[in-house]
């Protein structure tokens, strides 16, 4: 699996979150390995996990930079894609920032509304020069 095809499944984890707030982002993925809906991959599962469990701080700069929005109105599905990009941004150095914007504007070219990518490549700037 490439790293953008294991960014996408790490989405979709964050994205099922959304609808299942209390439980734990490795339960949901053993759901979806058994159902075979998703096959394992280890940057996937790492970057679900490291996301949600950082999850708060990755939302102080969500709601820092999404000027006029809360997170209770940034779409499901440009929220997921923010907290995962924010969250290799933030904690995986070994990750390039701007590979993190791109492949995080690819996935809201794939599956968010056509405004969408450039709100997420706006914040993501944002987060990146603060860091």
């Amino acid at each position: 699996m490439t790293r953008r095809e294991a960014r996408e499944q790490a989405f979709v984890l964050m994205f099922e979150k959304s609808f299942r707030p209390d439980e734990a982002v490795l339960d949901i993925a053993e759901d979806a390995y058994e159902d075979e809906q998703i096959e394992k991959d280890d940057f996937a599962l790492m970057l679900a996990k490291k996301t949600e469990d950082n999850l708060e701080d990755i939302d102080i700069y969500i709601e820092k930079y999404s000027r006029g929005w809360s997170i209770r109105r940034i779409p499901r599905v440009s929220l997921a894609i923010l907290r995962i990009a924010i969250c290799e941004i933030l904690f995986l150095d070994e990750v390039p920032v701007g590979v993190s914007i791109n492949e995080a504007v690819e996935l809201a070219k794939k599956y968010a509304g056509e405004n969408d990518g450039s709100f997420i490549n706006g914040i993501l700037g944002s987060v990146s020069r603060d860091k």
